[in-house]
């Protein structure tokens, strides 16, 4: 997995504003469990593109991680609001039932 994240860094430094690289290294790091490092560039994927709902779903499970509930909740609401408007059943399921759990 090291090298992955490796892979993913060198592509993020020829051209950190492409959203794809951002994405692929922060969905890396989250799968490691560098939650602090994989909201950066989570966030930078999500801002890059306003409809763009995995970035937020992975997003906010990072930032639930990491304690921050209040920002895990918003930004899971904002990633339900996208996957009813996109018709995707699966995400807005699990959705629900982590901001459910949040109560």
């Amino acid at each position: 997995m090291s090298e992955r994240i490796a892979q993913f860094r060198a592509l993020v430094a020829q051209d950190p504003a492409n959203p794809l690289f951002r994405f692929s290294l922060g969905q890396t790091l989250f799968q490691v469990g560098d939650f602090r490092e994989a909201t950066e560039h989570l966030q930078a994927a999500a801002d890059a593109k306003s409809d763009w709902m995995m970035p937020r779903i992975m997003l906010g499970k990072a930032r639930l991680a990491l304690q921050q509930k209040d920002q895990a909740r918003a930004i899971l609401s904002e990633a339900l609001k996208l996957a009813i408007a996109q018709g995707h059943e699966d995400p807005e399921a699990e959705i629900k039932a982590i901001l459910a759990s949040l109560t």
